[in-house]
């Protein structure tokens, strides 16, 4: 999926790929800290850069820590407080070997100055939300044509974290609660996910409507023209707030907690009872409060790292 990614928003290609993929958490950490190892020492940079709560994020983190070059951590201090999900204990260890946090909002630096990090820590805001601004101008609804939706009269799905797709209670759960929505859920389905319906036999129909993956942007169009969106993803929930959608996020706590204490996230986690209710209850709040940034992260940042 990345290729799709580097096309659509004009990147360059890497200059090195480390050809990894998917395999067991402790697995594909190690062969990533195994290669990234070399590079950093032929490279020789100056800091190492690793981005949210990813396997890489923590491998490149601990590859460079070992090899005494400073690390800074973008989307640095988030706690969902839940030490049973890989990306919890990535982005915890991230940070206390981190020399620049940057944090999306005040909250994050809250958590990590109650775990005694209060050295190279900075607001910086969230560099999704720039990168959303820049995009924002030239979304169009195309995609909504091209599968048959009317802009505020669907629901959309994104469904790809380990805790829900590895454990077919909570992915039949939330899947068949879907299923009896009453109207259209879009389901763009992640490649775990996929692998993990194979499993489950057939998959629920009904309402759901299951598409191969999307580009960012078509993503964006999606969300921003969604009724709700439901969703396990922490990017995904920020930019719903961004975009002005009400969200349920099908988890049983998260990172993103000013989005709910705003009133437009609700928690349901797997639970078909639960997810019925939050769609039945849905209301869109009068007010929305700026949160993690107006745009410019990337440029905070940028002056951060060059003037540490």
């Amino acid at each position: 999926m990345s290729d799709q990614f580097f096309h659509e928003l004009d990147l360059p290609a890497p200059d090195y790929h480390l050809g990894i993929g998917s395999g067991p958490h402790g697995e594909q950490t190690g062969r990533m800290l195994a290669a990234l190892e070399p590079v950093i020492v032929s490279e020789g940079p100056d800091r190492v850069l690793v981005y949210g709560d990813t396997n890489s994020t923590l491998a490149g983190a601990l590859a460079a820590a070992k090899l005494g070059v400073p690390i800074v951590h973008v989307e640095a201090g988030l706690r969902s407080f839940n030490r049973s999900m890989p990306e919890e204990i990535n982005r915890v260890m991230t940070d206390h070997v981190a020399t620049l946090l940057c944090c999306p909002g005040d909250g994050a630096a809250r958590h990590l100055a109650a775990e005694g990090i209060t050295r190279g820590v900075h607001v910086t805001g969230d560099v999704m939300r720039d990168l959303l601004e820049r995009v924002r101008p030239s979304l169009d609804a195309r995609i909504l044509t091209e599968l048959g939706l009317v802009p505020g009269r669907y629901a959309l799905l994104t469904l790809h974290r380990a805790h829900n797709t590895d454990h077919g209670e909570r992915l039949a759960g939330i899947l068949g609660a879907l299923a009896a929505a009453g109207e259209p859920v879009v389901f763009p389905v992640h490649p775990r996910t996929r692998q993990a319906l194979a499993s489950l036999g057939p998959a629920p129909g009904g309402s759901l409507h299951a598409i191969e993956p999307i580009g960012y942007r078509d993503m964006l169009a999606l969300q921003q023209h969604a009724r709700v969106v439901l969703t396990d993803s922490g990017g995904v929930q920020k930019e719903a707030y961004w975009l002005g959608v009400p969200c349920i996020t099908l988890r049983d706590e998260t990172e993103w907690t000013e989005t709910v204490e705003a009133g437009w996230n609700r928690l349901a986690g797997s639970d078909p009872v639960a997810i019925r209710a939050a769609l039945a209850a849905l209301a869109t709040p009068s007010a929305h409060p700026e949160l993690y940034g107006d745009g410019h992260s990337a440029d905070r940042i940028a002056s951060l790292v060059a003037n540490p």
